[in-house]
């Protein structure tokens, strides 16, 4: 089964990205475009290229061929980056998935919603195996390998160390801690378990383990839990990692937990912009 498909979700409105804007100390063409363009389009570093650019450059040292960007309908800045749909940038190929959003609606539908438009416009994910990400985190291409290994059970998440993204306990605690069987599968994962909550999740190492919202799906299996994921009734969206728990909930030997230790760049607000130059 083809394995070599990424899938990145880019259709965000980077909303805690502009409310911090206002006094952050950039260069005022920086943040005209992180105003008015998703977040994974800022020019980073010294090149000026955006977060969107080093990540496919990643995926296509992973082995990746086929790199397929979800984005509103306002997409052209994406386009000018990397081209029209079926372009090849950086030695990928270029495909574009647009969120809708429904009639009746102010704003999309969640992540669980994304990509169920996206392979619904792409037959050709329900197919194969491939990997899908968050647009403003910035994977390696050792992550993006990982997921593309040979494995007998059909999905797989990567699991981050805590200890090794480099946050305070503070910081994880705000993140998705996952719950993980004996046998390394996934059983649950807990978005945003505050300090107390978290402690109950450690390892028998003393390890955190939290996701990034990295994924690889078997395109056949996950489809039916992308058009039957709730609304989460705080968000009113459905969200990807919902539709994973009530996939781990039907099956627990589901999903595998890829183990790895590394900082993730990502653009969460503007200090990060500055920040992203001691990563490249």
């Amino acid at each position: 089964m083809k394995n070599n498909s990424l899938v990145i979700m880019a259709g965000g409105a980077s909303s805690r990205m502009k409310q911090s804007l206002e006094n952050a100390d950039l260069d005022e063409v920086i943040k005209e475009i992180a105003y008015t363009q998703h977040k994974s389009l800022i020019p980073l570093g010294e090149a000026k290229k955006p977060l969107l650019h080093y990540l496919i450059k990643n995926a296509k040292d992973a082995g990746y061929n086929d790199c397929y960007i979800i984005t509103n309908t306002e997409n052209q800045a994406f386009k000018d980056l990397v081209g029209d749909s079926d372009s090849e940038y950086e030695g990928v190929k270029v495909h574009f998935a647009v969120q809708h959003v429904p009639k009746g609606r102010e704003k999309p539908m969640g992540t669980a919603d994304a990509l169920l438009q996206c392979m619904q416009q792409h037959p050709t994910l329900k197919k194969e195996r491939f990997t899908v990400c968050n647009g403003d985190n910035l994977y390696s291409a050792g992550a993006l390998a990982d997921l593309r290994k040979a494995r007998e059970i059909p999905h797989a998440i990567i699991s981050y160390s805590g200890s090794g993204l480099g946050f305070s306990n503070e910081r994880l605690a705000a993140f998705a801690v996952m719950d993980i069987s004996s046998e390394g599968c996934l059983k649950t994962i807990i978005e945003k378990p505050g300090l107390e909550q978290m402690e109950a999740y450690r390892d028998a190492s003393g390890e955190l383990r939290i996701s990034m919202n990295i994924f690889n799906f078997t395109g056949a299996l996950v489809l039916s839990y992308l058009e039957n994921c709730p609304i989460n009734p705080k968000r009113d969206e459905k969200e990807l990692p919902e539709a994973v728990r009530n996939i781990v909930e039907d099956d627990p030997k589901s999903t595998i937990c890829l183990p790895r230790s590394e900082r993730i760049p990502d653009l969460t607000n503007a200090d990060d912009i500055k920040n992203f130059n001691l990563y490249l």
